[in-house]
């Protein structure tokens, strides 16, 4: 399995210490990480995008350029382009030349948008939320293929026999689709026989592993090689040298953040969410170990994308979470 970490790179306060990052400091703060995880060991690094005060990176590809000339093998993706809102003609320049800079490193994890802030600066319409995203992905999985692109939709002008230029150092450029618990999204990333990464943020995840023996056959009715879809997760996670300190120091960050998002949490619920069948990857090396194989058991996956959120918690503590996930963790982990 490969392991990697994914930030969104959050600006909010601490709410133990009060330190509130800039988001200069922020993004600073994401390149060292992706430094630090490329030197010891881990294998992808992801960004998502916002268009929200409470985050700093609103293009995931400008941050992930700066990553490229920083590190050496990390593979390189959004976590996720908002596909929806935006010209797949410049998402696909944009992350070719990420390959470039990387040699060959770079990844588009696309998304309909859980977060539909950036549709009304982009001129989107959330009522065409299905439509957009399916036109869009049929144009972008056109431009990683075709040189010379000929097609037209309802929502951007049409191409004909337009060179697009620069291509990737990839033969192709890896574009996979984020899902949550929509049935329907799985279905149409099977459909379109595209790897998908699974965002797990709360109740039992095993609930979820329908739906991924549905996307695989919904791929062989598509005439997709199913077995040869990769599967990814991705949840919040945290490590520290012992279970006590990872749930005494991320326990009040992550509860600070579920009450942003108008719910309380309680240290029982949270230590409930530890547990093997919850949705909180936090603990000692040997528990997140122990929970990372166990749902690959329910899951076959073959990638784990760890979500650290750096605005409320320290960055000391997330410097440290990565080197555990490089020296303690990723050692364990099946290939």
């Amino acid at each position: 399995m490969e392991l990697g970490i994914f930030t969104f790179a959050d600006v909010v306060a601490d709410p133990v210490t009060g330190d509130a990052p800039t988001p200069a400091r922020r993004l600073r703060d994401v390149v060292d990480l992706a430094v630090l995880a490329d030197d010891g060991g881990l294998e992808v690094f992801g960004v998502g995008e916002h268009h929200r005060r409470d985050f700093a990176v609103t293009s995931p590809a400008v941050v992930l350029g700066a990553v490229a000339t920083r590190t050496r093998r990390l593979r390189l993706t959004s976590a996720v382009t908002v596909l929806s809102s935006a010209d797949p003609v410049r998402v696909f320049e944009d992350f070719t030349t990420v390959d470039l800079l990387s040699d060959g490193r770079a990844e588009i994890l696309a998304g309909r948008g859980a977060f539909i802030e950036s549709f009304p600066l982009y001129g989107a319409d959330p009522a065409d939320y299905e439509a957009l995203f399916d036109e869009k992905i049929d144009l972008l999985l056109r431009l990683t293929r075709d040189e010379t692109v000929t097609w037209s939709g309802r929502f951007r002008p049409a191409l004909d026999h337009q060179p697009v230029f620069p291509r990737p150092v990839q033969p192709r450029l890896p574009v996979g689709v984020g899902v949550g618990g929509s049935p329907a999204s799985f279905l149409r990333a099977g459909r379109l026989g595209l790897p998908i990464t699974i965002g797990i943020v709360g109740g039992r995840p095993e609930a979820l592993a329908p739906h991924v023996v549905d996307y695989r056959a919904a791929a062989e009715r598509a005439g997709h090689d199913a077995a040869a879809l990769p599967v990814a997760l991705t949840a919040h996670a945290f490590v520290a040298r012992t279970s006590q300190e990872a749930g005494d120091v991320f326990y009040p960050r992550y509860a600070a953040m579920a009450e942003l998002a108008g719910r309380s949490l309680s240290r029982e619920q949270f230590d409930r969410a530890r547990g093997l069948d919850g949705h909180l990857v936090v603990g000692s090396p040997a528990e997140v170990t122990e929970k990372l194989l166990h749902q690959q058991e329910i899951f076959g996956h073959q990638r784990f994308l760890a979500q650290i959120p750096h605005g409320p918690l320290p960055h000391k503590d997330a410097m440290r979470a990565v080197e555990l996930l490089g020296a303690d963790v990723a050692p364990h982990l099946a290939p």
